[in-house]
């Protein structure tokens, strides 16, 4: 049986607003890096995507799926509807 991927969290806000608080696990890969950032996404990982109101978040799930990867989803409402716990540096 294959085991299940875990999926790779994305925090595309600025790295200040990362600092804020962040849902655990997340890395920080602001949309205004993310273009640099393609290479370092594995395609074949689900990727899970958020930012503050749901708009980067969008923008970015359409940059990633323009460069193959298949597996993305992007939490709408951004960290305003997220109801758990955040993490801070």
């Amino acid at each position: 049986m294959k085991k299940p991927v875990k999926p790779l969290l994305i925090d595309v806000r600025e790295p200040g607003e990362f600092k804020g608080g962040f849902i655990a696990g997340a890395q920080n890969m602001p949309l205004s890096q993310l273009p640099g950032l393609l290479t370092e996404i594995p395609k074949d990982q689900p990727v899970l995507l958020y930012c503050r109101s749901g708009m980067r978040s969008k923008s970015a799930a359409k940059m990633l799926l323009k460069n193959g990867h298949k597996e993305l989803a992007h939490l709408q409402g951004g960290l305003g509807a997220w109801n758990g716990k955040l993490s801070r540096k």
